[in-house]
Order: C-alpha cells, then sequence, then structure tokens
C-alpha cells in the first residue's frame, strides 16, 4: 500500500500558502508579529512522501488571550452591552448577514478541509452545506422560540412576561474532525441568544477558519467574537483562571474538559456545553438481515476513519452468526479504497495526526498478544500517514481496545451468546451516547430497546450511529455528554429562563401597556416575527 499519490487535481492544489497574520478581538483584525507554527498535512504532494505544509497560525500568549477576554466581558456589559439587549430582529440580522458573506468562502473552506484533515471531498462539501443548514435552521428556531414567548401568562394574580436570556461570556473550543460543523454548533446558537464569545479553534483545521474571518467582523457587534490561535493550554488555561467565563462549550476530550473546568475558581458559576468521547457498540442479533447490517457497520466503523464521536467503535455479533458476520466484513473492509480526499471513491484518507498510525498499532500489538487475531488481509498495513483498518476477533475486555475510544481504524469484534453480556458492558462503560441494534424479531426488540433507551441516549435500529439530522436531540449520558446540542435544544443550552413579573393591579398594568405601546423596551415586547 502506497501513501503517496500525484496527478492533484488543479483546482485542489496548494498554490498559495495560508499565513495567517491576524486574530480577531473586539472588532478589529490585530495583526500578529509575534512567533507563528506552522501547518502542515500529512497528505504528500510529491513522488516521495513529505508532509505539505499549508501555511501558518499565529502562537498567541496569555497577553492577547486576556485581552480577547476582557473584549468580550466588556462587550456583554454586565448584561448591559448592545448584544445582549438587542432585539431579537436585530441579532436575526446580523446572523442572516454572517452566513450569507460565509457562503461565499465554500470552496476555499472545503479545500481547506480536505488537505488539513484528510476528509474526502463529498463529506467536505457535506460539513460545509450541512453547518449552512444548521445556520439558517437555528435562526428560524430562535425566531419561533421569540414567537411563542411573544405573551404574557397570568397565575395567582400574578402576570409574567417569560423569555429565554444569555448567559454571558462563553469560552469555545472545537474538534478536529468536524472543525467547521461541530465548532458552529456551539458557537452560532451561543451567539445567537445574546452571548459573547471567545472561540480557539482546534489544532487540526484551524486554518481553513481564515476564510471566515472578515465575514464574523463584518456581521457583529464589536467584542461578540474573538477568534484567537495558539496552543490550549497558553491561551484557554488563563481565561478560565480569570473566573470571567460563564460557559464553557468543549467539543473533545473528557480529560481537556476536566482540566479546564478545574481551573475556573467558581466551578458552581459555570456552565457547561460539552460533547465527550463514547464507545458506541453495535448488536448484531441472530436474526439480523447480515448484508443490511455489515453495510452499515461499515460506515459506522470507518466513516471519516472512524474518527468520529458518534463511530461505531466497537461490534457484538451473536455466536451463532459471527463466523459468516467475519467473513463478509473483512472482505467488505480490504475492499475499501485508500487514497486522497480529492480522488474519485476514496473512503479511507490520510489521517492527520501524524502520530494515530502509531497508536492503532499499539492497540493491534496489545490485542494480538492477548488473544485477538487481525481477521482481513490488509489489517494493519501501515504507511507514512495511514494504517489500513484492522478487523481483530476476538476481543475480551482485558485489551485496550475494548475499553480505550481508539477514534481510528480499527475494529474490534466481540462474540455474544446471552444478550446480558453487551448489556453488562454498556451498563459498566464510562459512556452512554448511542448503540446500533440489529435484528428484525419483534419480542425480542421490544425489551431490548426499552432497556437501551436507559443505556444511551439514541438506538439506532438497524443503522449504524450518527449525530444528525440536527433537528434531533444529540447528546450522552455519564462521561459522554452534558447539555443538548440539537438545533432548539443548543439554543436552550446556552441561555436561562428569565422573566418579569408584575401583580395584577391598575398601576402595574398601566405602566405595561405603555412599555407596550411606546416599544421602549426591547425585551418586554409582543411583536410576532415574521
Amino acid at each position: 500500500m502506497t501513501s503517496t499519490f500525484v496527478n492533484i487535481p488543479e483546482k485542489f492544489q496548494i498554490k498559495e500558502l495560508v499565513n495567517q497574520s491576524t486574530y480577531l478581538v473586539n472588532g478589529k483584525l490585530m495583526s500578529w508579529n509575534g512567533e507563528t507554527s506552522e501547518v502542515y498535512s500529512t497528505i504528500s504532494s510529491t513522488e516521495d512522501y513529505k508532509p505539505t505544509l499549508l501555511g501558518s497560525i499565529p502562537t498567541l500568549t496569555k497577553k492577547e488571550a486576556l485581552h480577547a477576554l476582557e473584549a468580550a466581558s466588556e462587550a456583554y456589559g454586565k448584561g448591559q452591552g448592545l448584544w445582549p439587549t438587542m432585539k431579537v430582529t436585530d441579532r436575526v440580522a446580523c446572523m442572516e448577514k454572517f452566513v450569507k458573506q460565509m457562503k461565499t468562502k465554500r470552496d476555499e473552506v472545503v479545500k481547506l478541509l480536505m488537505w488539513e484533515i484528510g476528509k474526502n471531498v463529498s463529506d467536505s462539501e457535506k460539513e460545509f452545506d450541512r453547518t449552512v443548514e444548521y445556520i439558517e435552521d437555528t435562526i428560524e428556531e430562535y425566531k419561533q422560540i421569540d414567537r411563542d414567548s411573544a405573551k404574557f401568562v397570568k397565575h395567582a394574580g400574578v402576570y409574567a412576561h417569560i423569555r429565554r436570556g444569555p448567559l454571558g461570556v462563553v469560552l469555545c473550543l472545537g474538534p478536529y474532525n468536524y472543525p467547521l460543523n461541530e465548532t458552529f454548533a456551539l458557537l452560532i446558537p451561543a451567539i445567537m441568544m445574546g452571548n459573547t464569545t471567545v472561540f480557539k479553534p482546534a489544532k487540526h483545521g484551524v486554518l481553513l477558519l481564515s476564510p471566515l474571518l472578515e465575514a464574523f467582523r463584518n456581521s457583529f457587534p464589536e467584542g461578540v467574537v474573538n477568534i484567537l490561535y495558539g496552543r490550549g493550554r497558553t491561551v484557554a488555561a488563563p481565561i478560565m483562571q480569570s473566573g470571567k467565563v460563564d460557559v464553557l462549550a468543549l467539543i473533545g476530550n473528557s480529560k481537556s474538559a476536566n482540566a479546564l473546568q478545574e481551573q475556573h475558581p467558581k466551578q458552581n458559576r459555570l456552565r457547561l456545553v460539552l460533547g465527550l468521547e463514547a464507545k458506541n457498540p453495535a448488536i448484531v442479533l441472530p436474526d439480523a438481515d447480515l448484508d443490511l447490517a455489515i453495510e452499515e457497520c461499515i460506515a459506522g466503523t470507518l466513516s471519516f476513519n472512524g474518527q468520529r464521536c458518534t463511530a461505531l467503535k466497537i461490534l457484538y455479533v451473536h455466536e451463532d452468526i459471527v463466523e459468516e458476520f467475519n467473513k463478509c466484513f473483512s472482505a467488505r473492509v480490504d475492499a475499501l479504497k485508500f487514497a486522497n480526499p480529492w480522488d474519485n471513491g476514496a473512503k479511507l484518507t490520510p489521517l492527520p495526526e501524524p502520530d494515530k498510525p502509531a497508536y492503532i498499532q499499539e492497540l493491534i500489538d496489545d490485542a494480538t498478544e492477548k488473544g485477538a487475531k487481525v481477521i482481513n488481509e490488509k489489517g494493519g498495513e501501515t504507511t507514512e500517514n495511514y494504517i489500513f483498518p484492522a478487523v481483530l476477533f476476538p476481543v475480551n475486555k482485558t485489551m485496550r481496545v475494548f475499553e480505550e475510544e481508539q477514534f481510528g481504524p480499527v475494529i474490534p469484534i466481540v462474540s455474544f451468546k446471552n444478550i446480558e453480556e453487551p448489556l453488562d458492558d454498556m451498563a459498566e462503560s464510562n459512556y452512554g451516547q448511542q448503540v446500533s441494534l440489529f435484528g428484525k424479531d419483534v419480542k425480542t426488540l421490544a425489551p431490548l430497546i426499552d432497556t437501551l433507551v436507559n443505556l444511551v441516549c439514541r438506538v439506532n435500529l438497524n443503522s449504524s450511529c450518527q449525530r444528525g439530522p440536527d433537528v434531533y436531540p444529540f447528546t450522552g449520558r455519564k462521561d459522554s455528554a452534558v447539555a443538548t446540542l440539537s438545533v432548539h435544544d443548543a439554543l436552550r443550552s446556552f441561555s436561562i429562563r428569565t422573566f418579569v413579573a408584575s401583580k395584577d393591579n391598575n398601576y402595574n398594568n398601566a405602566i405595561l401597556n405603555e412599555l407596550l405601546e411606546s416599544k421602549a423596551s426591547n425585551f418586554v415586547s409582543t411583536d410576532y416575527i415574521l
């Protein structure tokens, strides 16, 4: 297997480096003349393998981080700032302006997605388009939330005008595997609800933000969106230590989330919106449609090389069908095409993390030393930027790959006789995001579903695990998530119910009527947004 491919289509060639020399703070693109960090792709553009230099980013320091935090704090203004007190229609107009400008950068962002993280062209285009759709759906959902609250209710002689208000300053940290979509699934609803933000992109998938900096600057008031570059320990830690962050919004690893939480001096005041790791299993029952189960398990385990929190990371297959499943599944894995992201039919693409092949090899070695075998012919074949997916069987609890979230191309298969075996493992697991359940007998499926919904937050019947559609709840139990990130739920996660109460008497009612008629308050309003 070779990792060096040539004949890069002209539209995908790197002709100019993206040397990001500015960062966004307080509505200004600040010039940076200090230390920079080069950004490389593990994809080679030469005959002899060599990582490709894509550009560079500022290596900002604590000073710049606290400057950005101060800008966000001032923009929130103890709740008195322009953005948190702005009319809903005006906030909507700002977001509509942003998404309109964002759409003009599609080709640039898609190209960088492919080079920076190795996502194939169709999935890169899908990520961009899905993100645009997510923003537009968020705008519409925000309008609907406002329509539903454009009224007064009365109980026990007290009128109440109940709306959702912002929480304050949000520190937003996104993941490398969906550096646009999942990052914006945090950032966009946080902004939309009237919060101000400090955002640092992930280590991989950082340059693709460059084409959007102008749109952020042009669309929102000063200090609402502040974008930093640099190492997390250098810039995120002092921001948390200040105690001025009201919400930590992070999609990534629980260790990172825990470390940041611990640095906040007033943790009880810190709201968490976290999407963390998962070890989503598939359970293949003996009456499952084998072709369908294999097709969905291929997609579930190896879409984007398994680098998804929603990926299937362990397969439980009933002992009556495991031999046939393994044979057919392994053949399907070996038939997948490894190529560069823009090549036709590329299902497996270079890994963005240079050290990931070595880590996957560690898991394979550990499993084989403890009794597992690599049952597909190509499994474990390694190049400079890839390791071919290894299907491991039989896997047991003593193996690292059983417990660790591999986040890459290795697939552990466990045979089971009694359904209690996978159920017990799921109950004992640190994670509880999703499960894929394959079978057709309703009498068997019904009690299983009733149990599984209490162990995870989404049961996928005869289909692989996934996040979308984005209108559905996306969350997890235990160490897999805090808060929920659907279009509707994300807006709730980044806000709090707040209201004006007034006793029903002539004096107060006259004031309320005048408030409504004069439109002097942006909060007290029964206007219906079309």
